[in-house]
This record gives structure tokens, sequence and C-alpha cells, in this order.
């Protein structure tokens, strides 16, 4: 392979990498404290999109209820990227109080809380249907400015183009990680979350209320998953209110990969599956959705609790 496809292909990979490691994070997290996988994660994920689309001024299609609508003000998209994220977080919110929190206090068998979550994202994908249609929605190719659309990473006579949008990917990525990571392992809130995620009852007996910490990590489980379709979308297109779904199963890929539980195997994770996929030839690019579960299939077999994880503990 030439150097310069090489070297493209590694930061393509990285670029999208990126974004399956925002999203997995969010899985991530709920799994640390709750032990079970939030399947409606992917539909968090297209609601920030969506918030963030419709924030901006974004106008709706010929279908749904809101056909044809618009709000009646624009907001910059920095602003409204931020902004549907922390709807997105609280929609998270309100699915935990809706679709995990009756099952925990019942302490009902964790694959009920996962067929609960499962039932809650196909409700919101069809109310999202319902309400917007099944168009697809891009954003205005200049909602980061006035930049380039793509920086040369090689030299004149050997160029190196990746879009502009994939390098702002990557960045926010190494923001949204160092900002995590410090959250949980340099502040007295990340403590308690690894309080609460060890063991519940003694975090309760050490004086740490384990529900408002539940309650915090489904809001930020929910904020990463609305940045990471808002990043999607802002790159390719919002593909209809299913496009989260795809990014759901390859995230379970990603910490299956990564280790059950494990901020930094999320990542690395994320950024190896991207690595995969950008490194499939483009003769075979119809199969790159398949990556993903042949990695699950692959790292089940070989080391099931993942690249950086731990067997768990099962206590009676």
């Amino acid at each position: 392979m030439d150097f310069n496809l090489f070297l493209q292909s590694c930061l393509n990979g990285l670029s999208i990498g990126s974004v399956y490691a925002i999203f997995a994070l969010g899985y991530t997290l709920v799994f640390s404290i709750l032990g079970v996988i939030n399947f409606a994660h992917g539909a968090i994920f297209t609601l920030g999109a969506y918030f963030t689309y419709t924030l901006s001024g974004g106008v709706f299609g010929f279908n749904g209820l809101l056909a044809n609508g618009k709000l009646p003000f624009q907001l910059p998209f920095f602003l409204a990227l931020i902004l549907g994220s922390i709807l997105a977080g609280l929609a998270s919110i309100l699915l935990e109080r809706l679709a995990f929190k009756p099952l925990r206090v019942r302490e009902a068998d964790p694959l009920l809380t996962l067929v609960s979550s499962l039932g809650a994202a196909v409700v919101i994908v069809n109310v999202i249907q319902y309400l917007v249609g099944a168009e697809i929605y891009t954003f205005p190719d200049n909602i980061y400015g006035n930049i380039p659309a793509a920086i040369n990473f090689g030299t004149a006579t050997q160029p190196i183009m990746i879009r502009t949008v994939q390098v702002i990917i990557f960045g926010v990525c190494a923001v949204i990680v160092a900002l995590l990571t410090y959250l949980v392992n340099g502040t007295k809130i990340g403590k308690a979350l690894q309080a609460v995620a060890e063991d519940e009852t003694t975090a309760s007996l050490l004086g740490i209320n384990p529900e408002k910490f539940i309650t915090l990590t489904f809001f930020v489980s929910g904020i990463l998953a609305g940045l990471a379709g808002t990043l999607v979308g802002s790159s390719v297109s919002i593909a209809g209110p299913y496009f989260g779904i795809s990014f759901g199963l390859k995230g379970l890929g990603v910490i299956v990969l990564g280790g059950l539980g494990s901020i930094p195997g999320a990542v690395i994770g994320g950024l190896l599956l991207g690595l995969a996929e950008a490194f499939v030839p483009p003769d075979f690019s119809g199969y790159r959705e398949a990556i993903a579960f042949a990695i699950l299939f692959i790292m089940l077999l070989v080391r099931p609790e993942g690249l950086l994880g731990r067997k768990r503990i099962q206590k009676v």
C-alpha cells in the first residue's frame, strides 16, 4: 500500500473511531454503574442530532406532524450543539426514570432492564418518525465557520487531504476524553461514582446517595450520545430516525473489544474499530458494517473481558 494512502486511511480511521469512542463512553458509564447495557443509547444519539438540527434553524420535511416546521429563532451552531447535547442528557434522565428505575427498585432481573431499554428505544425512534418523518436532513456546509473544506497533511506534490470536519471531530473527542477522565479520576464526584459502581450498598453506608449519582451517570451518558449524534450528522447527514441504531450496535462491539466498564478501553476500542473499517478495501466496502460484529465475535471467543476489562466477580 502506498504510504500516503496508508496515512490517509489512518487519519480517516481515527476520525470515525473517535465518534465510536464518544458514543461507547456513554454505554460504558451506564454499564459500570448498573451492570446492564442501555439499548436506548442509540435513540438518544439520534435525538441529540435532531435537537441540534432544530435549534440551529433546520427546517423539517414534508412528512410528519411537524412538516415544514421550524423554530422562530436560530442559534449559532456551537450553542445549538451544547443545548442539543444537554437536552439529550435530560431525555436520558427521563429514560432512566421510566425504563430503568422502576425495575431497579423492584430488584428485577437485569435481562428485564435490557428488554425495557430496547422497548424504550423503539418508542423514541417511532415518536421521532411520527413528528418529523423519515427524511434525510443535512446541516449547512458552513456550520463550523469559514474554514477550508479539507486540510492537507502531506506536501504540495503528495497531498494527504482530510476533511476539516473530521479533524474537528477528532479534536472534540480528545477534549471529551480528557474531561471525562479528569471527572472520574480527579474529582470527588468521580470517586463517588466509582464507589457506587463498586458496591451500591456500601456507598450508601458511607453517606453517598446512589440514586443521585445514577441520575448524573445517565445525564452525562446522554450528553455524550447527543454530542456524538450531532458530530456524525454534521459530517455526513441525519439519515432518518433509525440512523443511531447502527451506531448502537457498533458501540456494543467497541465496549466488548475495549472491556466492559473500562473508560480507556472504550476509547481504545473505538479507535481500533475505526481504523479497522478505514482499511477495508474499496472493493469490499459493502462488508464494512460487518467488521464490528466480527471483532465482537472473535473477542468473545478469545478474551471475553476485553482488552482492558476485568473479570467480573459474582457476589453471593
